[in-house]
């Protein structure tokens, strides 16, 4: 009778791996121990890259750099790594191991038997997990500098609950840390859908106040026991988020205490600048709650409850979410089933001006295989006949003006007709704002020559005075118009090719060229929307595309600044007719924008050395509030410095203490533009009556 054979265990340097718990998108986790003399065993989680990408240099660079952040943070909140180290070329990161629960269990198990979750236990996991945020974000290296560390992806399926009770705070692998450079543009997607903050959404720098906006979520989630931003497609959720929309917790009524109501809000207002300033701060705020309804917190209570709930495990099989452990990125809300599940829709306004390309792909792979490319002929009003055409550059040609929407249309074989008779091309031919006749520069309309010295000036008061309409640019064949809903741009079309949304796309290293050209042979599939397409081939997550459609936006806004001939004209009233949604910018603050991108010192210092010995003024009270523009510290200083009658020399002279030549002159420019200031000379330098007056 042979002896029975046992396999030798899976080792990963010292560390024998038991089971699998986790897989992730980056990461797997293996239930683990290591071995030492007489006898000693340690359990822990140990996490290595997925084989796949273990070969992708910015996949490794991201597991070191979550390995260097985390060996530096030792806090009962926050989830201890023990050990780094490489085996074979694979390189694995030992850490504490969580037998236990989540919050985000906790909150579908809570739901599922129809039970709140106690209120001193929110209290409790939320206040653990702040005092662990606390912990990281003040934490400094060794030369005691601080690390300036945002943890980014604060969640509930991040948050693990101990059979113990302890709370700790897990997953810092896309912290970001000064000293961190690598993979965390801030533009760049970082989080869960549900779990981020107005400015994560928009892509702006991030700093501690975006994660105490994520973990209110997650308090108001375990209260609640429903998710605070959810929405038919991932759009509406990052609207809601964006716009930090609280209804929820209003509808909520009793089930959310007022005190802690008035917590929440403070915590998740838009503007971070109204959120508590730290965590501490925000800490305090929960724990006067505790005190003022006597309420008793601590592990005990909390382990207990969870083992009720039937969360704390009976074998280490069970541990810690695997969402939370591995890093996975997943987009679902609790108790929702994950976005991804269908295919993402995004409004036409976001692929709209979608910009094909001449030389499509031929289709190819899966997804492409059943398209037939077909080819289009345009004979023009009066004029020649364009073709053969793919229907991608067709689709270029409406958008950039190259074709009269009043052409007629033949494909394949078929006779010439009407081109809103085809399915694919009527969003394009009955769109007003893809029409790019001439007839708006006319008497009936506001129109002007465009003046370098005045065109601040012009956007300014549109913004101000809140008009609804369109500005039309032209300047021969270069054509623009800017759709505006209460002074705030809504929607931005343009003939030149480079601002179209592939190029943008490709320009800003976001998608290959080869990505682009494949998703512009399956536009008819997607009635023509690139955003779409690419969206559908998985090239783009909807949230990426929400902030590539914004800053292409932004971008042709600011274009104008650099017009230097041509014509304008306002039409009151005018109206895209796209399915646009709202792009959340601020008028003022692209006005400055504009400036700052467009005009040189040379041509600041040419427009005002004329004026310099001219007299100006504050006005009082301002029109707009100066921190609407978001003036640098030192152009605001220069304004704010004038507080009575002087020359523009002498606030030049004046200023040279703490601004520069160029940061003065640019200050003084919008100020002058934009009725911050006075001077008679100005005023009458630029006496022409604004347009849409």
């Amino acid at each position: 009778m042979s002896a029975s054979i046992h396999p030798a265990p899976l080792m990963l340097g010292p560390y024998e791996l038991i089971q699998r718990i986790a897989t992730g998108g980056m990461a797997e986790v293996y239930l683990s121990r290591r071995g030492g003399p007489h006898g000693f065993q340690k359990v822990v989680a140990v996490k290595r890259i997925l084989p796949q990408l273990a070969q992708d240099a910015d996949f490794v660079a991201m597991f070191i750099d979550e390995a260097r952040v985390c060996a530096r943070l030792a806090h009962p909140n926050i989830v201890q790594v023990f050990d780094f180290g490489e085996h074979d070329g694979e390189l694995y990161m030992a850490m504490e191991y969580v037998d236990g629960t989540t919050a985000a269990r906790l909150v579908r198990a809570a739901a599922a038997r129809g039970e709140d979750v106690p209120l001193e236990a929110a209290l409790y996991i939320a206040l653990s997990v702040l005092r662990g945020l606390d912990y990281a974000h003040n934490a400094r290296d060794d030369d005691g500098k601080s690390l300036d560390l945002v943890h980014r992806d604060v969640s509930p399926g991040n948050v693990l609950i101990d059979r113990s009770g302890a709370v700790k705070l897990t997953d810092f692998g896309i912290a970001r840390a000064a000293e961190i450079e690598r993979r965390t543009d801030a533009g760049q997607l970082k989080g869960k859908l549900g779990y981020m903050s107005p400015e994560q959404v928009v892509g702006k720098e991030l700093d501690a106040r975006s994660d105490l906006f994520t973990a209110a979520i997650v308090l108001a989630e375990l209260v609640m026991l429903r998710p605070l931003f959810s929405g038919p497609s991932e759009i509406d959720v990052l609207m809601r988020i964006r716009d930090a929309d609280l209804q929820v917790i209003d509808r909520a009524g009793s089930r959310v205490p007022d005190d802690v109501k008035t917590i929440l809000i403070r915590a998740m207002a838009r503007d971070r600048g109204l959120r508590y300033p730290n965590a501490a701060a925000f800490a305090e705020a929960l724990e006067e709650v505790l005190r003022r309804r006597r309420l008793q917190v601590g592990p005990g209570k909390l382990a207990s409850w969870i083992e009720r709930l039937g969360l704390a495990p009976s074998s280490r099989g069970e541990a810690g979410d695997p969402r939370g452990e591995t890093g996975t990125r997943q987009t679902a809300n609790l108790a929702a089933p994950p976005a991804e599940a269908s295919r993402p829709t995004t409004p036409p306004a976001m692929s709209s001006t979608a910009p094909p390309r001449q030389s499509a792909l031929p289709p190819s792979g899966g997804e492409a295989r059943d398209v037939a490319p077909a080819i289009y002929r345009a004979k023009m009003p009066g004029g020649p006949t364009l073709g053969p055409l793919s229907y991608p550059r067709l689709v270029e040609l409406y958008v950039t003006g190259g074709i009269d929407h009043r052409a007629l249309v033949s494909r394949e074989t078929s006779p010439f007709r009407d081109a809103a008779s085809y399915a694919e091309l009527s969003r394009f031919v009955n769109s007003p704002a893809l029409r790019w006749d001439d007839g708006v520069f006319t008497p009936q309309n506001d129109v002007a020559l465009i003046d370098r010295v005045l065109l601040p000036t012009r956007l300014f008061q549109i913004a101000l005075r809140r008009e609804t309409g369109a500005l039309y640019f032209r300047d021969g064949a270069r054509k623009k118009k800017i759709y505006l809903v209460e002074g705030v741009p809504e929607f931005v079309v343009s003939t030149e090719k480079r601002e179209l949304f592939g190029e943008h796309l490709v320009a800003r290293g976001q998608v290959l060229r080869m990505e682009v050209e494949m998703a512009l042979a399956m536009l008819p599939r997607w009635s023509g929307r690139l955003g779409d397409a690419l969206c559908g081939l998985g090239v783009l997550r909807p949230i990426e595309l929400f902030r590539a459609i914004q800053q292409q936006m932004r971008d042709r806004y600011l274009e104008v600044f650099h017009w230097r001939k041509g014509e304008i004209a306002f039409v009151r009233g005018a109206r895209s007719h796209e399915e646009t949604f709202p792009l959340g910018f601020d008028p003022f603050e692209l006005v400055l924008r504009g400036v700052r991108d467009a005009y040189s010192a040379e041509e600041l210092e040419a427009i005002l050395s004329p004026l310099e010995e001219d007299s100006i003024e504050p006005i009082v009270p301002l029109p707009v509030r100066i921190e609407a523009f978001r003036f640098a510290d030192a152009e605001e200083h220069v304004i704010k410095s004038i507080k009575a009658r002087t020359s523009i020399a002498d606030v030049v002279k004046a200023s040279r203490r703490f601004a520069t030549r160029e940061e003065t002159h640019r200050a003084l420019f919008c100020a002058l533009s934009c009725d911050l200031v006075r001077s008679t000379r100005w005023t009458a330098f630029t006496s022409v009556p604004p347009l849409g007056s």
